[in-house]
């Protein structure tokens, strides 16, 4: 039964805010005139620059006034920990950040400034500057991050025929009310640091060209944003994913872990990657495939079952431009 009601529950995901706000991104980029077949991809992660001898990774989150107001410790502590998924999805490890905070007061800026300090200390990633104001008419926050990468995962090698892993770490609760999965402001700061060692790691291996980490979309929005600029499509069993015990599955494919990614690799290359994350008690499966046809199908008794097609609609409008006569 469950089988039978994946492609609703998936198609419900697609339509649901965190995905359907996506498409803001695809506005930005057409008006700003970037994208396409410039130097520095956009749709990634981070920016990668190359500098000669790797690549530089520049990324920023900013956060909803709402939840910054609602939830002003776990905001700031939040502004490290995405920006620093962002910086591993790359490959990448991570130098500094710097924050960008205006409040109404000291009074409401402190348990902000609070958790941004108690990530930075705990994932061993220095805060270097930023900017202050405590006399502003909301609290408003949005965090930047500099890293380094010598190999790269991005959002645009996906390949036909690699196979899609799911890797998440269940070892934590939903931060209620909220679609957050948050299985890092109580774990230990080496087991934090370890753990996203992994990304970059696998990238030197040679093991995976191609990764995200999983956002406010959750596991159905990232990796529409993966094929799509991947210029892709995919066939995978929702059911496969990752989940903790007892949590129901349309709320845990919406979700926005703490540590989540999913990655592209060929499929001789699923088990070394399994065993990476297996050996640090992260789960992590093959959850699908990847082909060349620009659609995101799920499995059902009857066979694949389309949810999207990119071709027709794109999501964040950053699919790769056809060079010219092909």
């Amino acid at each position: 039964m469950l089988l039978e009601r994946t492609r609703s529950i998936v198609e419900e995901l697609a339509a649901a805010p965190g995905i359907v706000g996506k498409r803001d991104i695809a506005a930005a980029v057409g008006k700003l005139g970037i994208g396409g077949s410039d130097a520095v991809r956009v749709g990634d992660d981070c920016a990668a620059i190359p500098d000669g001898d790797g690549y530089l990774l520049f990324a920023c989150e900013g956060f909803l006034n709402e939840f910054v107001t609602a939830e002003p410790f776990f905001a700031g502590w939040s502004g490290i920990m995405v920006n620093l998924s962002d910086i591993a999805a790359m490959g990448g490890r991570a130098i500094a950040v710097v924050d960008a905070l205006w409040a109404r007061s000291e009074i409401a800026a402190t348990p902000i400034l609070a958790g941004l300090r108690q990530a930075s200390a705990a994932y061993g990633v220095p805060i270097v500057g930023g900017h202050t104001n405590l006399r502003n008419s909301a609290d408003q926050l949005s965090v930047a991050v500099l890293g380094r990468a010598t190999q790269l995962l991005t959002s645009f090698d996906a390949a036909p025929g690699d196979a899609l892993i799911a890797a998440i770490d269940l070892r934590g609760r939903y931060h209620d009310p909220l679609p957050f999965w948050d299985a890092a402001s109580g774990a230990a700061a080496e087991r934090l640091r370890g753990d996203l060692s992994l990304l970059p790691e696998i990238a030197e291996a040679g093991l995976s060209k191609a990764a995200k980490d999983i956002s406010q979309g959750g596991v159905i929005g990232t990796l529409l944003m993966l094929l799509e600029c991947s210029g892709v499509g995919a066939v995978i069993d929702p059911l496969a994913v990752p989940r903790p015990d007892g949590a129901e599955i349309g709320r845990w494919l919406g979700a926005f872990p703490s540590f989540g990614f999913l990655l592209s690799a060929p499929p001789e290359n699923v088990a070394p990657i399994l065993a990476r994350f297996h050996e640090r008690g992260i789960a992590a499966a093959e959850i699908g495939r990847v082909d060349a046809s620009r659609r995101l199908c799920v499995l059902e008794h009857g066979g694949p079952s389309l949810v999207w097609d990119l071709a027709v609609s794109p999501l964040i409008g950053c699919a790769p431009v056809p060079e010219e006569g092909k």
